[in-house]
């Protein structure tokens, strides 16, 4: 099973490049172009991790970050920006972020934070798998 992966970001050459690099190695990629794109495919979709710019017209990454966290609180969020101050990967973290990358970012380091994020996430959902099949089992009473 291939990780899945939205990129978020309004500058598309960057994405598109970036987009292509992860599905040579083997990812299943989507992107987006801005927050309200990219949590409009987070209520239609289930994505392991998203890649998510910091800085964004409209809806910034901050912001968007936590809306994820409300709709999708197991989904991993990178956060990416070329504009990194302190300030805002305390922000980042504090409000979920999973971990922050500068641009523009070396590939293999962002795809050893995506299958690192994806770890993480995977073993939550086969917690909470493992927690619902045990509620079935007691309250069946096998």
């Amino acid at each position: 099973m291939k990780i899945k992966v939205l990129l978020v970001d309004d500058e598309k050459a960057f994405i598109q490049t970036l987009a292509e690099r992860l599905k040579i190695r083997d990812f299943s990629v989507q992107t987006a172009f801005d927050g309200e794109e990219a949590l409009s495919k987070i209520k239609e979709e289930d994505f392991d991790v998203v890649v998510l710019d910091v800085i964004m017209p409209g809806k910034n990454g901050i912001e968007t970050l936590k809306e994820i966290k409300s709709l999708k609180p197991l989904v991993n969020v990178i956060m990416l920006t070329g504009h990194a101050t302190v300030e805002t990967a305390i922000d980042g973290m504090k409000t979920g972020a999973f971990d922050y990358l500068m641009k523009p970012t070396n590939t293999n380091d962002l795809v050893g934070k995506i299958k690192k994020a994806y770890k993480i996430k995977a073993a939550h959902d086969d917690r909470i798998r493992k927690a619902e099949i045990n509620k079935i089992i007691k309250n069946r009473g096998w």
